[in-house]
């Protein structure tokens, strides 16, 4: 197995989340991707590879250029309007204030890119976004040249970020990037299953009006679980789009018997509309010691998730997405990758 990554996403320090109404450390932190490349060193799954630069014309293609504008300035024109500091936004155009027109203002742009508070933007953040999404491009890239699985190592994650806004630690979205690249390169329909424990909100919005792309999403539910406004089971496409895009909310607990049954319901859906490859977006804060989630996978479930998704017989690719409790981390990921290689054989 092939797996990538690249140093450059370290360059994303940020020192800043707002939790429980406390400012904290970020659960989204470097030693995540340490601890998972100190086990995949350790195993010996695959190969690790440096991936190549793809440029913005793939971001392009699934986010607005305006918001990618916005992203690649932002820290400097933040500093130099004399913010101290980290960005956070602390304004949005709410439901009762104009959304269409964008001041100039950084706080305001800010505000109207951002989904949430959370999330920081700080020096690097461009540039390790950057690399995370040359990341995911490697990998599915490499899947569509020998048909062979592969891993990447994405960090920032992706799956909360939307056409034109950033929020839960995701500024571009990995797994939408990659597969509208699949599609570029000849596939017919690209499946993204989103094993993360939050809802992947950005690449729903980014497809839900498409039947080249289903997307599957199996999360907590969103009545009591971020990002609460999107993911619930009756989100099931627009247009075109009607039925591919389909939503397991499960409430907090739920067993790994009960989470596997809705991951065999999804894979049987993901062959009856005859998928010809596989995205996981992969997020292994299901695990039960997840300072921020609240399910029940321990770490020799993990082996048979990747099981479970090697006998669905597809060309896959497996972006990191989520998974804070980062003394387990690596062994979960470790443990998905050699699930795959044995449900492969």
């Amino acid at each position: 197995m092939h797996i990538f990554y690249s140093d450059k996403t370290r360059l994303r320090q940020a020192r800043t989340e707002l939790h429980d109404g406390v400012l904290v450390a970020p659960f989204e932190c470097p030693e995540r991707v340490d601890l998972v490349l100190k086990q995949l060193q350790q195993a010996a799954v695959g190969e690790l590879h440096e991936p190549r630069a793809y440029g913005l014309e793939p971001v392009l293609a699934v986010h607005d250029a305006g918001y990618v504008n916005f992203l690649a300035d932002c820290w400097h024109e933040w500093v130099a309007a004399g913010h101290e500091g980290e960005a956070i936004p602390n304004i949005w155009p709410a439901r009762t204030m104009r959304s269409d027109h964008l001041p100039q203002a950084i706080s305001a742009r800010l505000g109207y890119y951002a989904l949430a508070a959370e999330t920081s933007i700080t020096e690097g953040t461009f540039e390790a976004a950057m690399a995370s999404k040359d990341i995911a491009l490697a990998a599915v890239e490499h899947t569509l040249a020998t048909g062979e699985p592969s891993f990447g190592l994405c960090r920032p994650p992706g799956h909360h970020a939307a056409f034109d806004q950033f929020g839960g630690y995701c500024f571009f979205n990995n797994a939408g990037i990659a597969a509208q690249q699949a599609l570029r390169q000849g596939k017919r329909r690209v499946a993204i299953l989103d094993v993360d424990f939050h809802h992947g909100n950005g690449t729903q919005q980014l497809f839900y009006a498409r039947d080249d792309v289903l997307f599957i999403s199996l999360h907590g539910d969103p009545e009591v679980t971020f990002p609460y406004y999107l993911g619930y089971a009756d989100e099931t496409g627009q247009g075109k789009g009607e039925g591919f895009n389909v939503n397991y909310p499960l409430p907090p607990g739920t067993s790994v018997a009960t989470w596997m049954a809705a991951l065999d319901d999804a894979l049987a859906t993901i062959a009856r509309t005859q998928c010809d490859m596989l995205i996981v977006s992969l997020g292994v804060d299901i695990f039960e010691g997840d300072p921020i989630s609240a399910f029940t996978f321990t770490s020799d479930d993990f082996v048979l998730l990747g099981q479970r998704l090697a006998e669905a017989g597809l060309p896959t690719a497996l972006l990191m997405e989520g998974g804070y409790a980062v003394d387990d981390i690596g062994v979960n990921v470790v443990n998905v990758l050699q699930g795959i290689k044995q449900g492969g054989r």
